[in-house]
């Protein structure tokens, strides 16, 4: 099934509020001690990482939708 660029930008939206939400949650305290094991439930590094992944996703399909090109044309000055 092919997604539409807007469907496409809809989902990494969504996405993107979640991962927001979850380093929240980590930054607030997501890890507890248990007789010594320190247990952590979800990794901020991997985290963050998503965050930025999804935000350069969403500048791209943004960029797609306004009909700009990705790369520049560089004309030899001859």
């Amino acid at each position: 099934m092919k997604t539409t660029v807007k469907e496409q930008l809809r989902i990494a939206e969504a996405r993107l509020a979640r991962y927001y939400k979850a380093e929240d949650a980590i930054l607030s305290g997501q890890s507890y001690e248990v007789e010594g094991l320190k247990l952590t439930r979800a990794n901020l590094k991997d985290v963050q990482n998503m965050i930025a992944s999804l935000e350069k996703k969403i500048s791209a399909l943004n960029t797609q939708l306004k009909g700009r090109a990705r790369f520049r044309l560089i004309t030899p000055g001859w």
